[in-house]
């Protein structure tokens, strides 16, 4: 095996003691399973809770201390410190799926202008209904993105806290965009990604995870807050929502 690090997980956590646990140990049977060389690196964003000592538990985890909250903040704080050829975002209420490492190192071994790769959240917490309501703004959201990726070349889709990319392209672009704090940071990526090379969304790379904020601000609230800031994202670049509900309180 190669001393090189292939993949870098970052993992931004905030208060998400309660979540880290189950979080890691997918991640780590994966990069076992997978055989690969691999980091996982957990940026404890301000947290109150004990989500530090959660991770420094781990000792295959590099555990990053970044005192200003946010999610972009704490994404480019991970990058900064990995040093894989490609970056896995994986937020810390999500869950790697068996096979999942492997689909990626694939996708990206096959396609060499792939500089990044998402997939879709699978909701295990939320009723049979809400997981309905999400497939169905899922199938919409693939229309969108077929449409400003193959026909209008404006931009693509990546799913936040399900994706990876290549750190040659996030280098080349400039990194993670100050101008964004939560909603629409992966609709700009993705963007300015499209414009280095390919960004693929694909339904083979699902990820578990909480449906906490779907249940604190209801389906339809939420669905209609990302679809309005994935359009000011893509077309106006800028998030056109500033503020977000801390669902961990």
């Amino acid at each position: 095996m190669s001393d090189r690090v292939a993949i870098s997980f970052v993992v931004p956590a905030y208060n998400e003691e309660k979540t880290l646990t189950r979080n890691l140990s997918a991640i780590i049977a994966e990069i076992e399973r997978c055989g690969c060389n691999a980091e996982v690196i957990v940026v404890n964003n301000a947290s109150t809770d004990a989500t530090g000592d959660v991770a420094a538990s781990f000792p295959e985890v590099i555990v990053v201390d970044e005192p200003v909250k946010g999610l972009v903040q704490a994404r480019k704080a991970g990058y900064q410190r990995a040093t894989g050829a490609l970056v896995a975002n994986v937020d810390a209420d999500t869950i790697v799926t068996q096979g999942w490492l492997n689909r990626v190192l694939e996708e990206f071994r096959r396609h060499p202008n792939l500089v990044a790769l998402s997939g879709p959240y699978i909701y295990y917490d939320v009723p049979r209904r809400t997981r309905a309501a999400v497939r169905a703004f899922y199938v919409m959201g693939y229309g969108f993105y077929m449409l400003n990726r193959f026909v209008l070349r404006v931009g693509s889709m990546l799913q936040g806290g399900n994706f990876v990319v290549r750190r040659s392209a996030l280098e080349e672009i400039g990194g993670f965009n100050p101008k964004f704090s939560f909603y629409g940071e992966d609709t700009d990526l993705a963007r300015r990604l499209n414009t280095v090379g390919a960004v693929k969304f694909t339904f083979g790379l699902p990820a578990l995870s909480s449906g906490r904020r779907l249940l604190e601000e209801g389906v339809f609230r939420i669905g209609m807050r990302y679809s309005v800031n994935f359009v000011w994202a893509t077309f106006r670049h800028r998030p056109f929502t500033d503020e977000w509900i801390d669902v961990r309180n």
